[in-house]
């Protein structure tokens, strides 16, 4: 079996490993970012038929080791509501994803996301969101990857307005990317897609994904939770607005 899958050359390969080092470290540092920028460089360069199950299984990886470093952070009582309701989403998006234009879904998602950080949100209520919340903050974002691919900020949007702070918000988002991401990846296998030609990429890419990790997360925690907060609204707003400009 080749190493680099024959839709690609060496050249992109090396930049999708040097790349997943790069965006892993910033979504660990940062909580979010790293999996809008992968997509955006997959896109360069693979065929349009191979960016969302690529991007999955690298997703799923990047992630699985950011649980495993930040495990104790990891808020596990909402995992279970989070992946029922993605479930759904994920059985909804599979039947959908040729019908709903791809800009219309890009400029849905990043309104809500600015909406989500912007509006203001009374402190009093940042702790009330129960059972209901999560399953249907599941159910809306797994549909929504199955279209876009990277909705790891709209994930992020959820959690944040349940009041966590800077390392059980960034464990916990991973551990439900993780949830996410592994359904899609079993969907896309269900409809065809070949993962076994891209296994050796994919494989390095988790590594070098996972090193990217272990550095972010020690910038995290010698973040100020005030640094981390400001730093988390922009890179918020930029992949925002970096999906409205993907639809011109």
């Amino acid at each position: 079996m080749s190493f680099v899958p024959s839709e690609i050359t060496s050249v992109f390969a090396t930049i999708l490993v040097i790349a997943s080092f790069l965006t892993s470290a910033l979504t660990a540092a940062m909580g979010l970012g790293g999996g809008v920028a992968m997509l955006a460089v997959l896109s360069v360069g693979l065929p349009v038929t191979s960016v969302l199950p690529v991007h999955g299984v690298v997703q799923m990886g990047s992630n699985s080791g950011r649980v495993i470093i930040q495990r104790r952070h990891v808020v596990l009582p909402l995992l279970l509501w989070f992946a029922l309701g993605s479930l759904v989403g994920v059985a909804l998006g599979a039947s959908v994803v040729v019908s709903i234009p791809d800009a219309l879904a890009k400029w849905a998602l990043a309104l809500f996301i600015l909406w989500s950080i912007y509006r203001k949100k009374p402190s009093a209520t940042a702790q009330r969101h129960g059972k209901t919340y999560f399953v249907v903050g599941g159910a809306i974002s797994s549909f929504c990857t199955m279209l876009v691919g990277a909705t790891g900020p709209l994930v992020a949007a959820l959690l944040a307005r349940t009041g966590l702070i800077k390392q059980p918000l960034v464990a916990t988002h991973a551990a439900c990317m993780v949830i996410q991401h592994g359904m899609k990846i079993v969907v896309f296998g269900t409809l065809g897609f070949a993962y076994a030609q891209w296994a050796p990429l994919i494989a390095a890419m988790i590594a070098s994904g996972v090193v990217g990790t272990w550095i972010g997360t020690r910038m995290l925690d010698n973040l100020p939770e005030a640094t981390f907060r400001l730093g988390f609204k922009i890179v918020m707003t930029l992949v925002s607005l970096h999906m409205i400009w993907q639809t011109f």
